[in-house]
C-alpha cells in the first residue's frame, strides 16, 4: 500500500521510530496521526508534519478505539495503522527475576496493544477489502534480547499474533507486516545519530522508518532494517542447539567486557 494520500496512524510517536516514521509518512503525502502516551511529544510532532496528535495509552482498550475514532474523523477512514509503542526494562538479576508487574506491562504493551487495534479496525478494513496493519515488533522476537526475557517472550508472541493476522485476513485485502529491526539508535537505549554513524550494527530511527515505508510499499510481511537478522534466524531454525551456544558466549562474552548485561551495550559485539 503506498502512502500518499493515506489516513496513517502511529502509535509510540512521540520520539524515536515512531516521530522518524511519522516524518516520513508525511514526506510521502500521508495524513498522519500521531499518537504516544505523551500527549505534548506527539503534539510537537504533529506540528512539525503537519499532522493531528491524540494522547494514547496503548494498554488502554478504550483509549485505543478512541483514538481510531478520532483520526477516522479528523482524516478518513484509517488505510495504515502503526503499532510501533514499546519498552524496555532488563532483568535485575536472574531470566524470571522481573516482577509480575513488569511482565505483565510488557505484555500488555507489546501484545495486547496490536490486538486492541486488529480488534477495531479489522471490521471496517475486512469490510472495504484493504488497509495495512504494522506491528513492530524486534529482532529479539525472532532471536532473543539477552537480559531481558519478559521483553524477548512478548516481542515473540507479537510477531506470532500478526503471523495469525497475515494468515487469517491476506485473503480479505488485508495487508499484514511485522517489523524487526535490531539495535537502533533511540531515547529507548539512551542512543544519538552521532552513535550510531560510528557503528555500522547501530541503525538510526530514519533507517529504520524508511524500511518500514519501503515494506509497507512493498506489501512486505517481514521488515528487516537490519538485514543479518535473517542470517540469524536461519542459523537458529537450522540447529537450535548451536545457536544456544553461541549466545551462551556472547552473554559471557558482554559481561566480560561491560562488566555486566547492559541491553544499550550489546550494538557493539554484533
Amino acid at each position: 500500500m503506498q502512502f500518499n494520500d493515506k489516513s496513517v496512524v502511529i502509535t509510540g510517536a512521540g520520539s524515536g521510530i515512531g516521530a522518524a516514521l511519522a516524518r516520513r509518512a508525511a514526506g510521502l503525502g500521508a495524513r498522519v496521526c500521531v499518537s504516544d502516551r505523551d500527549g505534548a511529544s506527539a503534539q510537537r510532532v504533529a506540528e512539525q508534519i503537519g499532522g493531528m496528535a491524540v494522547p494514547c495509552d496503548v494498554r488502554d482498550e478504550d483509549q485505543v478505539k478512541a483514538l481510531i475514532s478520532s483520526a477516522s474523523r479528523a482524516q478518513g477512514d484509517v488505510d495504515i495503522y502503526v503499532s510501533n509503542a514499546g519498552l524496555g526494562g532488563g532483568d535485575p538479576s536472574h531470566a524470571a527475576s522481573q516482577s509480575n508487574a513488569d511482565w505483565q506491562l510488557n505484555w500488555e504493551v507489546h501484545v495486547m496493544s496490536h490486538v486492541y487495534a486488529a480488534r477495531a479496525l479489522l471490521p471496517v478494513m475486512t469490510s472495504r477489502g484493504s488497509g495495512h496493519l504494522v506491528n513492530v515488533a524486534s529482532a529479539a522476537g525472532l532471536l532473543n534480547q539477552i537480559g531481558d526475557a519478559a521483553y524477548s517472550a512478548t516481542k515473540h508472541a507479537a510477531v506470532s499474533f500478526a503471523e495469525s493476522l497475515a494468515i487469517t485476513h491476506g485473503n480479505d485485502g488485508v495487508g499484514v507486516s511485522v517489523v524487526c529491526p535490531q539495535y537502533v539508535a533511540t531515547p529507548l537505549l539512551g542512543l544519538s545519530d552521532a552513535d550510531a554513524a560510528a557503528q555500522a550494527s547501530l541503525l538510526t530511527a530514519d533507517d529504520v522508518a524508511r524500511a518500514i515505508t519501503d515494506g509497507v510499499e512493498a506489501d512486505r510481511f517481514l521488515i528487516l532494517s537490519h538485514p543479518d537478522v535473517q542470517k540469524y534466524a536461519a542459523h537458529r531454525g537450522q540447529d537450535h542447539d548451536r545457536w544456544i551456544k553461541g549466545m551462551q558466549m556472547l552473554r559471557s562474552k558482554a559481561v566480560e567486557t561491560f562488566g555486566g548485561i547492559k541491553v544499550e551495550n550489546f550494538y557493539k559485539l554484533v
